[in-house]
């Protein structure tokens, strides 16, 4: 069963593809049939930069134990972080207001 539940959000970073590094500006996420991984749904997230073609995409197909793992760690590396890095870095990409 397929949930059609999608959603897209604006990124900014860069990934590596077949040709190198390249901007992102879009993430996908969903819950569906993977096309590579072998098991019957994982999550998926398709990272790229729509602009440039579609070979400007880095995919990735998870497990639901592994997309958890994920998820839980990217969390606690941004809360981890010293804070004044992660407020330098969110002003950088204009996030949160570079004044105190």
């Amino acid at each position: 069963m397929c949930t059609y539940q999608t959603t897209t959000i604006a990124v900014e970073g860069s990934g590596k593809g077949a040709e190198g590094w390249f901007a992102l500006t879009d993430a996908t996420v969903y819950f569906d049939h993977p096309v590579h991984a072998l098991a019957d749904h994982t999550l998926n997230i398709d990272l790229l930069n729509p602009a440039r073609g579609p070979g400007y995409r880095v995919a990735l197909e998870l497990d639901p134990a592994s997309a958890r793992q994920l998820a839980e760690a990217i969390l606690r590396s941004l809360d981890d972080a010293p804070p004044d890095l992660l407020l330098s870095a969110m002003a950088r990409s204009g996030v949160v207001s570079a004044s105190p």
